[in-house]
């Protein structure tokens, strides 16, 4: 029998991979947070299936995440990524993953670990939901706005509610597998 899988992931093998091992899978590593919070930026506005498609040239064009480094960017660099067809090209989001990457810095440097302050939103814990179908899986949440509008004070870009809330539920802040996915009650 095949294994039951969330809807939005069907179609695609790569889609599934990520589904089925990373999506959802509370994560605490700073760096890796990071990753996805840089992809779930260049994400606004495209498809997921885009942004893994292309997530292996991100990590090389971005030195693989290293905050550190992406902060030292400067307008050369950001040239050059910007001339980069491996990545996503918008020069908004480009600058935005150098002004994170400062402000992620600040972050650490206040809370001792960007997985302390994230983490705090939701107690440590993840929140797992009960969703039968994707259409009852909401876009934002008053947590995902809260959480927003706190790291747009603290000088984040392209993190709206809606990036927040993907970012949530990709690093498995929410488990928002639907209730007959295999991953519902392994993450």
């Amino acid at each position: 029998m095949e294994k039951q899988r969330c809807s939005w992931c069907q179609g695609d093998p790569l889609y599934q991979a990520y589904h089925d091992q990373e999506w959802g899978v509370p994560l605490r590593d700073d760096l890796a947070l990071f990753e996805f919070l840089t992809l779930e930026c260049f994400q606004a506005g495209l498809s997921w299936i885009t942004v893994l498609r292309k997530r292996e040239n991100f990590r090389e064009a971005f030195d693989r995440f290293d905050p550190k480094k992406i902060a030292g960017f400067g307008p050369d660099r950001i040239e050059a990524l910007l001339q980069d067809p491996g990545i996503i090209r918008n020069r908004l989001k480009v600058h935005a993953a150098v002004s994170n990457a400062k402000a992620f810095l600040e972050v650490q440097g206040q809370f001792g670990s960007f997985s302390e302050y994230i983490w705090g939103f939701v107690g440590g814990n993840p929140i797992k939901n009960s969703w039968k179908g994707p259409q009852e899986v909401p876009a934002t949440t008053p947590l995902s706005d809260k959480i927003s509008g706190d790291l747009k004070k603290r000088g984040f870009k392209f993190v709206g509610s809606t990036v927040v809330y993907a970012h949530m539920q990709a690093t498995g802040m929410v488990n928002d597998h639907q209730t007959h996915c295999f991953r519902y009650d392994q993450v």
